[in-house]
This record gives C-alpha cells, sequence and structure tokens, in this order.
C-alpha cells in the first residue's frame, strides 16, 4: 500500500506546467500535473494500445482533442480515451489534473 498527498509533493511553476510521478507500475502509471492559467500540455498521442484518464482535480480549462476540436474540464471532470487518440490540457485558470495510464508506457 502507498499513500501519496499530490497537493503538498507537487506546487505549480510560473514558468511551466509542473509534473510529479505517482505511480509507475507494470500495471498502470499515474501522473500528476498543474498548470497556472495559460500552460497546456500540448495535443499528443502515442501509437500503442491501451488507455488513459485525466482527472480534474481543482480549477478549469479545455480537454484538447485532434482538429482542434476542445471539452470543457472543470473540477470533477474526467475525460477516458484509448492512448492513441490525440489528447491534450490546457488551463484557463489554475488547475491540477491526476492521469492514469494503463497500461504504463
Amino acid at each position: 500500500m502507498k499513500k501519496v498527498d499530490i497537493f503538498a509533493e507537487n506546487d505549480f511553476n510560473d514558468l511551466h506546467m509542473s509534473r510529479l510521478l505517482v505511480e509507475d507500475s507494470p500495471y498502470f502509471k499515474i501522473l500528476n500535473f498543474n498548470f497556472k492559467p495559460g500552460q497546456e500540455l500540448p495535443i499528443h498521442s502515442h501509437d500503442i494500445e491501451g488507455q488513459l484518464s485525466i482527472v480534474v482535480l481543482e480549477g478549469e480549462g479545455l480537454f484538447l482533442a485532434k482538429d482542434g476540436e476542445t471539452l470543457s474540464a472543470k473540477t470533477g471532470d474526467i475525460l477516458i480515451s484509448d492512448i492513441s487518440e490525440p489528447h491534450g490540457i490546457r488551463a484557463t485558470g489554475s488547475m491540477r489534473v491526476l492521469v492514469t495510464i494503463a497500461p504504463p508506457i
């Protein structure tokens, strides 16, 4: 068993998003990203099978998708996607997200 307080372990950075590797096991990977307004994780995809989830723990922004599509993202929202589908995040306010990838990459 493992307990991690991501609010204490990972803070915000004025220059770029901050990232914390919460867990990296053979079964899944968990990452915490913190964004200040205007910061983003650019749209990208991975040429492998698997899925990911992005949970907005705090704040608001946009989930980014292919062809310039966006979905609003606010506290409590969760995006679930194949890892091969283009995805990204842009913060419009301070934003904390938790990303789970299975199987891990």
